[in-house]
């Protein structure tokens, strides 16, 4: 989500808004109690530490690393680190240069918020993973804000999470952390590396101090249906077609039209599952796949989840749909040209054409614009823009489809 970030390490603000809905960085007060009048700390929105007026100084350490990364004198302020993702911090607080405080991160226990963001799917899904990964390895009392849509849809499966609003937020927190991609791309304010090579979900990992080169062992946030009735009794195909940059799209003019028509042939209904038929922005029109049954509308995620729990696979491109079907357990076909394929989650169904310009979202010289509906970085305006999902062709999906049949078939 694009977020603009601040570098400062002491302010004098605890809230810091971006200037777009999806984020707000809202620490709070310093209320932890250190037992020494005018000194209180938290690892709220970075470490962080007050001290009265006098002759103090205040060091932040980095205990994974064992290295000093702030040591500055310090009067009647508050003092928070630069970093704001999980560092292993130790806070010392001197007076006259002794020692008189000190205090070493510790969550087992405590309150703890992970703030995602709103008006995101497939983000989402693709982070909670991971918090439930740290919640486990921390033994922490783990706090969830995310849109009441997105907590209906995950709270069922992970009992040991409390979830909360996104305007809540609980007393006596003692750490909270921001899930994101976060723009600049070069911001290492919110994050330790650049998304763009690490993969969407690896970002999470990366913010909340796990194990990089790692997934969780359950890489799939976990979404249950709430009514297993089947209630198509033939056998179907979820797709899904639409996407929120033309870039992602599956800009072949005859590549949803013959895959529709092989599905039919293998025996499936196909269902498309988006929120719209029909999507325009601009000159641009996408339409559902003709011959697609139309299963569209602005229903809740969860009927959406009922219904993929039936389906024997899905279809899409990289987006929140995709991650929606692979969080029911579904094999998921997936059709990109614009991202690399450890942008997104594993599957061997991933299709990609490596013989035209490919991967402009993971290219660390270019950053994607959010605001322009038919970014194409290096071929906007010719005849080649969109060649990387143009020259994915339906003969190519359809070989992948046979092979996910044939491998479903051969479990029975």
């Amino acid at each position: 989500m694009p977020i603009q970030t601040t570098t400062e390490q002491t302010v004098n603000t605890d809230i810091i808004q971006a200037p777009t809905p999806y984020m707000i960085f809202d620490a709070g007060d310093v209320l932890h109690e250190s037992g020494i009048s005018g000194i209180k700390y938290d690892f709220n929105y970075g470490a962080r530490v007050t001290v009265p007026q006098g002759n103090y100084r205040v060091k932040f350490i980095d205990m994974k690393d064992c290295l000093t990364v702030y040591d500055a004198a310090a009067s009647g302020v508050i003092v928070t680190s630069n970093k704001k993702y999980f560092i292993p911090f130790r806070i010392e607080v001197y007076q006259q240069d002794q020692l008189i405080f000190a205090h070493d991160l510790n969550l087992k226990n405590q309150k703890v918020l992970i703030k995602f963001p709103i008006g995101t799917i497939g983000d989402i899904l693709a982070w909670f993973p991971y918090a439930e990964a740290f919640r486990a390895k921390h033994d922490c009392e783990l706090y969830c804000s995310m849109s009441e849509e997105m907590s209906q849809i995950i709270r069922a499966s992970y009992p040991q999470i409390k979830f909360i609003k996104p305007e809540e937020r609980p007393a006596n927190l003692y750490a909270s952390y921001y899930m994101g991609i976060f723009f600049p791309c070069d911001d290492r304010i919110h994050q330790p590396s650049d998304f763009r090579v690490r993969g969407l979900h690896h970002n999470a990992a990366m913010i909340l101090g796990l194990a990089e080169d790692g997934e969780p062992p359950d890489l799939s946030v976990r979404l249950l249906p709430k009514d297993t009735q089947r209630k198509i009794a033939e056998p179907y195909v979820c797709i899904a077609a639409q996407a929120s940059s033309q870039a992602k799209y599956w800009n072949n003019g005859a590549g949803w039209l013959n895959v529709v028509k092989h599905l039919k042939q293998r025996g499936y209904r196909v269902l498309c599952i988006d929120r719209d038929n029909v999507h325009s922005m601009g000159s641009r029109f996408n339409i559902i796949p003709y011959g697609a049954e139309d299963f569209t509308g602005k229903l809740p995620l969860q009927e959406r989840i009922d219904l993929l729990y039936h389906a024997e696979f899905f279809v899409g491109l990289p987006s929140g749909l995709s991650w929606l079907a692979h969080g029911v357990g579904k094999p998921v076909v997936m059709i990109s040209g614009f991202s690399l394929p450890f942008s997104e989650f594993k599957t061997p169904y991933r299709i990609i054409n490596y013989h035209v310009c490919n991967g402009c979202w993971n290219d660390t010289r270019i950053v994607f614009d959010h605001k322009d509906f038919e970014w194409c970085p290096r071929l906007k305006g010719t005849d080649r823009q969109f060649e990387c999902s143009r020259y994915i062709t339906p003969e190519a999906v359809n070989q992948v489809i046979d092979r996910l049949i044939a491998t479903l078939h051969s479990n029975v």
